[in-house]
């Protein structure tokens, strides 16, 4: 293993040898594009992770001419949901720019907001999306409600996410402007309890939560001392309570800063250094132990959502939340 790494490797193992619930995880050097993970590929419940998939379809289209940031989207009644956010009590026909929705659907996790993108990019459009990036595991199939079968209606993978995430850090999502912006809105996170909460004060992290009511997630960029950032994934479900899910990512989560500063030290010290660094190829991965693939459908039932608290340039690039969803 690549200097400091093999600590991190033996320590991760076995911290998720002990993990409450199902666990997924997945971390990224953006620089090499190294990568080590537990479970990377299993298909997990996405929760609200699945609005940035909703995210990157809406800045596909503003890329294509379809409507720009300033366009207003009427609120209709079909669109409200009572899960996190104050849209679900605003009045039907009211009008939002498809900026302050962004805005809201991420920063502070607004079911409606997020309903009301979905429908006007279009949800078959927005899977046709991830599916053309590359994206096996990632798949809205509803719009966002806080009741019903919603386990199983949003649905991704930490190596989806950090397959979108990466390419947004190296400004290679959609097209440069669209990568920045995308950054931008996910630096607005007002739900930092989880991956940012015990790193140093002042990190800077652009990230999106997710909440069911056995299921916490977390995923995002992290910006170290360094230049270059890190991307990290963690996905748990079937916990035993929320607060073991946030023990566990957060301990991911300090485990992963603490060994990915020190690898960046290494790794600019040694021949991984200026023009001399190794890039290996992107399916390279440090360590990845599978499980077998997530259950069908009928294995586990149904479940509720619940709240947390509280023009452009005209190329494109596509090389590639209980009872309330958040």
């Amino acid at each position: 293993m690549p200097g400091p790494l093999e600590a991190f490797q033996a320590q991760l193992g076995a911290l998720s040898s002990h993990a409450p619930g199902r666990v997924a995880i997945a971390v990224e050097d953006v620089a090499t594009g190294l990568m080590t993970g537990i479970n990377e590929a299993r298909e997990m419940p996405a929760a609200s992770t699945i609005k940035i998939p909703v995210m990157v379809e809406v800045f596909r289209q503003l890329v294509d001419g379809d409507f720009d940031l300033n366009t207003k989207v009427t609120l209709l009644k079909s669109d409200r949901d009572w899960g996190y956010g104050h849209l679900c009590d605003a009045r039907v026909g009211s009008t939002y720019s498809v900026s302050r929705l962004l805005s809201l659907m991420i920063d502070v996790s607004d079911n409606t907001a997020a309903n009301m993108l979905i429908r006007k990019v279009g949800r078959q459009r927005i899977n046709a999306t991830m599916r053309e990036l590359g994206l096996t595991h990632t798949r809205l199939g509803d719009v966002i409600r806080s009741e019903g079968p919603i386990r199983w209606e949003l649905r991704s993978s930490p190596a989806d996410m950090l397959h979108l995430l990466g390419a947004m850090a190296k400004d290679q999502l959609i097209d440069e402007w669209s990568s920045r912006e995308m950054v931008a809105i996910l630096r607005g996170q007002r739900h930092n309890g989880l991956i940012p909460e015990p790193l140093p004060p002042g990190t800077e992290i652009a990230h999106k939560t997710g909440t069911l009511h056995d299921t916490l997630n977390d995923v995002g960029i992290v910006y170290g001392d360094g230049d270059d950032p890190y991307v990290i994934a963690v996905m748990t479900t079937n916990l035993p309570t929320l607060a073991a899910g946030r023990r566990f990512i957060r301990g991911v989560s300090k485990m992963a800063y603490a060994a990915l500063g020190k690898y960046a030290s290494w790794r600019d010290g040694a021949n991984f250094a200026g023009s001399d660094r190794a890039t290996p190829p992107p399916d390279q991965q440090m360590w990845t132990p599978q499980l077998p693939a997530a259950e069908p459908p009928t294995a586990e039932p149904p479940d509720v959502a619940t709240p947390e608290p509280s023009p452009a340039p005209k190329s494109l690039t596509l090389d590639r939340d209980a009872a309330r969803v958040r």
